[in-house]
């Protein structure tokens, strides 16, 4: 989830570099306790500050589309071993059952395209490829379309920030206003979702 815009990210990634970059894209993508990292955030981030020669733009989209693919595929196979347990698991402070059936209509509704279109919706994203492992579906399909949305987001939304960077002049000094629209933006498919289904009953 990507509430931590309050942050001053520019410092935080620079201190944490590319393995702390990799460890939270991978735990957002698919450890079950991951929903609430910055994913969409921080991918813009880390290419703007590319693009100011902090990092080198072919490692990074190297690092965050491993990073996404490998997360979810933990997911899947988390999923597949024990995921039928986390439908009775207990509503707590960082999980809430709300977030696996907002998944789970996700995931009937679009099939195999939820793979790839969850990665840009916060929440739904983490607890997809689980769901697909719950679903035992085929590996290989899995597979192909864990890695196609894995590059398409995580190349994606990182080159989007790197070539915004190189385009505005001081657009670091937009970043917060920025970020709140790439906010928005991913929480838009829940929300129209959310209000189609009140109109509906």
């Amino acid at each position: 989830m990507d509430f931590i815009f309050n942050l001053d990210l520019q410092t935080l990634v620079k201190t944490i570099g590319y393995l702390g970059i990799f460890f939270i894209i991978f735990a957002e993508s698919g450890l079950f306790f991951g929903f609430f990292l910055p994913g969409d955030s921080l991918l813009f981030t880390v290419g703007l500050l590319a693009s100011q020669g902090y990092f080198d733009i072919l490692l990074l989209i190297l690092v965050v589309t491993f990073a996404a693919v490998l997360g979810d595929q933990i997911g899947y196979l988390f999923g597949k071993k024990i995921g039928p347990k986390i439908f009775t698991h207990d509503d707590s402070f960082l999980f809430k059952k709300k977030y696996i059936s907002d998944a789970e209509n996700f995931y009937q509704k679009h099939g195999r395209k939820a793979i790839v279109m969850a990665r840009f919706i916060p929440i739904v994203r983490t607890f997809i490829p689980i769901l697909a492992g719950v679903g035992k579906m085929h590996y290989r399909t899995f597979i192909t379309y864990n890695i196609f949305g894995g590059l398409i987001w995580g190349a994606g939304i990182t080159l989007l920030g790197y070539f915004l960077g190189q385009q505005i002049p001081n657009i670091d000094k937009y970043l917060i206003p920025i970020i709140l629209l790439i906010i928005l933006i991913s929480f838009l498919p829940a929300i129209f979702s959310y209000i189609y289904n009140k109109l509906k009953t």
